[in-house]
């Protein structure tokens, strides 16, 4: 079969989705000989990416594309569309006329299917294997980044359009098929199991730790905690356990953050100033990948304490680099990091507390950790994600074969 893959417009600022997609796509471009199907990426960026630009796998701009046809004579009624696209009433003839601009492309390549790796795929009238990371929308909906602008209503309606017409869903946990099954009805045998794998970046660093150390002017030990600032990220908490260890355990660690700003820093900030932690907190913004490595490598301890499950990507990464782990035991999690990360309940500054304590005082356990989680990190990589993807592929072909 021609499979289009659409390649979403992440850019490296937005975090485990970049690292993700990005790995994968270059996991197929390996892999592509040991598939029988033949692969077409389309980008939603006029630029190609440049891990693409070698490939012998065709790449084709959605929006390059787009300006092409408006250009040539078969869109003659350019400026009727332009004068829509100015008018708000006219949004769902647009978008109708852009899905219409896709299968367009898809039938001059000769597509039978099509494919997303990460979520937020075009819906388009065509066979299609869609992915799906989480449904928080439904589980914690009080949070103001899933919730508020018309951000639930654009959730639901997206996922109630796809999910229920896909060919196949691409999910990392039971925990998560269920939770598609019960909101969306949809039948178990149409959503797929693809565990998470590890991302394999621990080889591109150049840095010593003590060159981190100095870069970013940190302590020798630290509790990390790499996560864009969004309220479900639960900074907070994590704060509070931070100053509960200061107050009750004279314990006093220092706290790095590393993320990008998605509307709720200041208000971290401001809890930092109040509690008085200003000294003991490190806020290094977005820091590029290859940092990232050390700055796991040095950390005391990766505090991983989101809402929002069922998977996550920082804590296999700081398995992988030897980093143990104390991460929010959300629904998923047990499933996810299997016994190679002490759960606590991210409610509960105390927990959390009492976690860290428990590693500050007990070196064999965090030995225990590290080791465990060194295991849990190799189970499972990129190369084994694709050809489970394959598989989910070739499970289709009988059926597309069906029709023309």
């Amino acid at each position: 079969m021609k499979v289009a893959l659409f390649i979403s417009q992440q850019i490296p600022q937005a975090g485990g989705g970049h690292t993700f997609e990005s790995q994968l796509l270059q996991t197929i471009v390996n892999l592509a000989a040991l598939s029988n199907h033949k692969f077409v990426f389309y980008t939603s960026s006029e630029e190609v990416p440049n891990y693409l630009l070698s490939t012998s796998i065709q790449v084709v701009s959605l929006h390059r594309s787009l300006k092409e046809r408006i250009k040539s004579k078969i869109l003659r009624t350019a400026k009727a569309i332009l004068s829509k696209i100015r008018h708000p009433r006219s949004k769902f003839e647009i978008e109708g006329w852009y899905e219409k601009h896709i299968i367009n492309l898809l039938k001059i390549n000769q597509i039978d299917i099509t494919l997303s790796l990460v979520p937020g795929s075009p819906v388009v009238d065509y066979p299609y294997i869609t992915t799906v990371w989480d449904l928080q929308h439904r589980l914690n909906p009080y949070f103001p980044e899933v919730s508020i602008s018309g951000e639930w209503d654009n959730r639901e309606k997206f996922y109630l359009k796809i999910l229920r017409r896909a060919a196949f869903i691409i999910t990392g946990t039971e925990v998560g098929k269920a939770e598609i099954e019960k909101f969306y009805h949809v039948p178990a045998e149409r959503i797929k199991v693809v565990p998470f794998f590890t991302p394999q970046f621990t080889s591109t660093s150049n840095l010593t730790d003590q060159d981190i150390i100095k870069k970013y002017n940190l302590p020798n030990q630290y509790l990390f905690y790499p996560a864009q600032f969004w309220p479900h990220k639960n900074h907070i908490g994590l704060l509070l356990a931070i100053k509960l260890l200061k107050e009750k355990y004279d314990i006093e660690f220092p706290l790095v953050f590393v993320g990008s700003d998605k509307g709720n820093e200041s208000y971290v900030r401001e809890i930092v100033q109040k509690l008085n932690l200003s000294q003991q907190v490190y806020f290094l913004g977005f820091v590029p990948q290859e940092d990232m490595v050390n700055l796991y490598g040095h950390a005391f301890a990766l505090t991983f304490m989101t809402f929002f499950g069922p998977d996550n990507l920082p804590p296999l990464e700081a398995m992988a680099l030897g980093c143990p782990v104390i991460a929010s035991n959300v629904s998923g999690a047990k499933e996810q990091l299997r016994n190679a990360a002490l759960l606590v309940d991210p409610k509960k500054p105390e927990e959390i507390a009492e976690a860290i304590k428990s590693l500050s005082e007990d070196s064999a356990l965090r030995q225990d950790l590290i080791e465990r989680g060194l295991i849990r990190a190799s189970q499972w990589t990129a190369q084994d994600y694709i050809k489970e993807i394959f598989s989910v592929i070739d499970n289709f072909e009988a059926i597309r074969r069906c029709w023309k």
